[in-house]
C-alpha cells in the first residue's frame, strides 16, 4: 500500500492512499461511506478512531488499520459513482507522507564512497544526528534559500524508513518487524553552518530542509530494502547514483543500534545516509532555480526547486 497526505481547498493535509498513478482514495471518508451503507449509526466516530486522518496516528493503529483501509478503499473503487472519497492527483496538493513524527533520526557517513569522498575514517558505530519536524516538506515543495544564512547549500539523496510499532533493544533478526515502510528523502544541508561547530544540527535542520515522499510504501511491497537503486539529479545532471546494498550499516543494524539507545515509536523517521557525489565533494552547491530530483526504485521520485530569498 502507498500512503501519502493530500489537501483540497487549502484544508489541512490528511491521509490518502495512492491506488494508481493518478488516483487517491481517502480511507477514512471511504470507511464512513461503507459503514453508512451497512446502517452503522456511529460511522464517523468509528472511522475517525480506526482510520485517523493523521498519518502517525494511522501508523500507530497497526495491521488492523491497514486491513480496514484496504477494505474501505476497495468499497470506494467498486462504487465510484456514489463515492466522494476518490480524488484525482492533479486536483490536490500532496504533502509529506509523515508530518509530525516524535523523532527524525539521521545517519551520516553510511555509504563507503561518501565516506571516502569526505576523507573520513570508516565509523565503528553509526554516526547519528537529528532533524526537527519543522524540517519536513512535501515531495514537490520549493526550498527557500537564504544566502544570508548559507552560501553552501547541499543535497543528500537518502532512503528513509518509518517505524511501525514501539520497540526497545530490538534484535537484528527481528528489526524489519518494526519497520512500517519506506520513503524517499533529501537531507538538504547548509555545509558552512554544519561545519562551524562540532555539532552538525544547525546546518542540518533548516525549515523545510527534509523533502519526503512521494509516498510511504508499506514494507510488504519492499521485502528487501537493501537492493534498491538510488539516484539524484540537479537540473537533470546525475550527481548521485548508487544502490542501498552499499549501506555500511543496513536497516536491520540501524534498528538494532538505535533501539538500544532510545525507544523507537510509531511514525519515527530514520534517514539511512547518502551515497557519494554530494555537492561538498565537488564544490557544486545549490543555486537559485536549481531542480533537485531524488529517485528510489520501487518508491518513486521527489523534486525540490531552490528559490533564493533575502531577509529584508
Amino acid at each position: 500500500m502507498k500512503l501519502l497526505t493530500y489537501s483540497t481547498n487549502n484544508k489541512p493535509l490528511r491521509l490518502g492512499i495512492l491506488v494508481d498513478e493518478n488516483t487517491i482514495v481517502d480511507p477514512q471518508e471511504a470507511y464512513i461511506e461503507l459503514l453508512n451503507q451497512s446502517g452503522q449509526q456511529r460511522a464517523k466516530e468509528i472511522a475517525t478512531a480506526l482510520l485517523p486522518a493523521n498519518p502517525t496516528e494511522f501508523i500507530a493503529n497497526g495491521v488492523r488499520a491497514l486491513k480496514t483501509a484496504k477494505e474501505a478503499v476497495s468499497y470506494a473503487l467498486e462504487n465510484p459513482a456514489q463515492s466522494s472519497a476518490i480524488y484525482k492527483k492533479e486536483n490536490v496538493r500532496i504533502g509529506a507522507p509523515v508530518l509530525k513524527p516524535n523523532k527524525i533520526i539521521c545517519v551520516g557517513l553510511n555509504y563507503k564512497n561518501h565516506i571516502l569522498e569526505m576523507k573520513r575514517d570508516f565509523p565503528v558505530h553509526p554516526v547519528i544526528f537529528a532533524k526537527f519536524a519543522t524540517a519536513i516538506s512535501g515531495p514537490n515543495d520549493t526550498f527557500l534559500l537564504n544566502s544570508n544564512l548559507t552560501k553552501k547549500l547541499d543535497y543528500e539523496a537518502e532512503l528513509a524508513f518509518v517505524i511501525g510499532k514501539e520497540g526497545k533493544d530490538i534484535p537484528y533478526e527481528d528489526a524489519l518487524d518494526y519497520v512500517y515502510g519506506y520513503t524517499v528523502a533529501n537531507d538538504i544541508t547548509a555545509r558552512d553552518m554544519q561545519k562551524r561547530t562540532i555539532q552538525w544540527l544547525q546546518g542540518k535542520t533548516l525549515d523545510k530542509s527534509l523533502p519526503l515522499g512521494p509516498v510511504l510504501v508499506t514494507k510488504d511491497e519492499i521485502p528487501d530494502p537493501h537492493c534498491l537503486d538510488i539516484s539524484l539529479t540537479v537540473n537533470d545532471e546525475v550527481r548521485q547514483k548508487s544502490n542501498t546494498e552499499q549501506l555500511l550499516f543496513n536497516v536491520n543494524h540501524l534498528v538494532e543500534f538505535l533501539s538500544g539507545i532510545v525507544t523507537l515509536e510509531p511514525g519515527d523517521i530514520v534517514l539511512t545516509g547518502t551515497p557519494g557525489g554530494v555537492g561538498e565533494a565537488q564544490n557544486k552547491f545549490l543555486q537559485h532555480g536549481d531542480r533537485v530530483k531524488v529517485e528510489i526504485a520501487g518508491i518513486g521520485a521527489i523534486e525540490t526547486t531552490i528559490m533564493e530569498v533575502t531577509e529584508s
